[in-house]
């Protein structure tokens, strides 16, 4: 199940080695949904913890996650694990992008064009 959150950025944890061979990050989300004021705290989880290094405290992000659920010892748990965020409203911020003004590159000279093999 893929889901999408907008909200603001408001903490980022360290990275925790659960195990040898499992490491997980947390970070929280602040979202206005209906009027209410919700935290959701995300999950990063192994080769992901560090895509959320390049954002800031305080910026608007859009993070794609799934719900994972378990029971354990009679008991329920739900994890909210984050598999992408992106910078919301910030020209050329969207990895798939190129910033609109960005000029195209010069011909090669003349020169270059002598030597090459083709």
């Amino acid at each position: 199940m893929a889901l999408e959150l907008t909200g603001k950025l408001i903490e980022k944890f360290d990275e925790q080695a659960i195990s040898g061979s499992f490491k997980k990050r947390e970070f929280v989300v602040e979202t206005n949904e209906n009027n209410f004021t919700e935290q959701i705290k995300f999950e990063l989880v192994q080769d992901r913890t560090d895509i959320i290094d390049p954002y800031q405290i305080g910026e608007t992000v859009k993070v794609s996650f799934n719900l994972k659920g378990r029971k354990w010892n009679d008991k329920y748990f739900v994890n909210v694990q984050a598999w992408r965020v992106e910078r919301v409203g910030a020209s050329g911020s969207n990895y798939n992008e190129l910033p609109a003004d960005m000029p195209f590159p010069p011909p090669p000279d003349e020169d270059f064009m002598d030597e090459a093999p083709f």
